[in-house]
């Protein structure tokens, strides 16, 4: 397996670790909000090889804590991904994943197997507005219900999240995802973020009185939400 990108050590990325962050490219929906837009169809150069990968890994046991895997979409690769998963698990790496929920047998595998320790899950907007926030005309939402309610099973830990656009949520974004996530055990709201890899202009993060704002709707709903990277 091609890897994209590797951020060598990270305190953010994995909740209570020192991490490394693996950037797998390709993903079947195209955010128009995406950081990390140049790894959307797959064509990004590696930067390495999965044995490569490994060799790293090796060398840093006793330094990081545990791996997070990101992209783009990591279960896009199925297969793979699942190898990938079990070759850090047995390097001794607790193993965090990032997905937006699309490939459900994939993510029911990784919980079905132990492979992470921690899953963070993209809820982009309330379901009428889903496509359309995922940059797509329509979108079959089963295969994203299926992975949430994977997740609230509880097999492993995990967070939902909403990067908050302000051209794309509102309030009544927020009442349409309380519904659908209610009882979840984490929910965060995050402000979008402007960055030279966001390949679409013109977006904006929501003020902090909307984020307050948005907060409260949310913890109607999920009393533990909170909003990252903010006071």
């Amino acid at each position: 397996m091609k890897i994209h990108g590797l951020q060598k050590m990270t305190l953010l990325d994995f909740p209570g670790k020192v991490a490394c962050t693996v950037f797998l490219g390709g993903c079947d929906l195209r955010c128009p909000f995406c950081h990390n837009a140049e790894l959307i169809d797959g064509t990004a150069p590696a930067v390495m090889d999965e044995e490569e990968l490994m060799a790293f890994l090796k060398k840093r046991k006793g330094l990081l804590d545990g791996v997070a895997v990101t992209g783009g979409e990591p279960l896009l690769r199925g297969g793979e991904m699942i190898r990938l998963a079990e070759r850090i698990r047995e390097l001794g790496y607790p193993l965090k994943l990032d997905t937006n929920g699309t490939h459900p047998e994939a993510l029911r595998q990784v919980l079905d197997r132990g492979l992470a320790e921690y899953v963070a899950m993209d809820i982009k907007n309330d379901p009428g507005r889903y496509a359309a926030t995922c940059g797509l005309e329509e979108m079959d939402l089963g295969p994203v219900r299926e992975s949430v309610s994977l997740l609230m099973e509880g097999k492993t830990d995990y967070e939902f999240r909403t990067t908050t656009v302000d051209e794309l949520h509102d309030a009544e974004s927020f009442r349409g995802i309380g519904e659908w996530i209610r009882g979840a055990k984490r929910y965060f709201l995050q402000q979008f973020t402007d960055r030279d890899t966001v390949a679409f202009g013109g977006f904006h993060a929501p003020g902090e009185g909307k984020m307050r704002e948005y907060l409260a709707i949310a913890r109607e709903y999920v009393p533990a939400a909170e909003l990252r990277g903010q006071e």
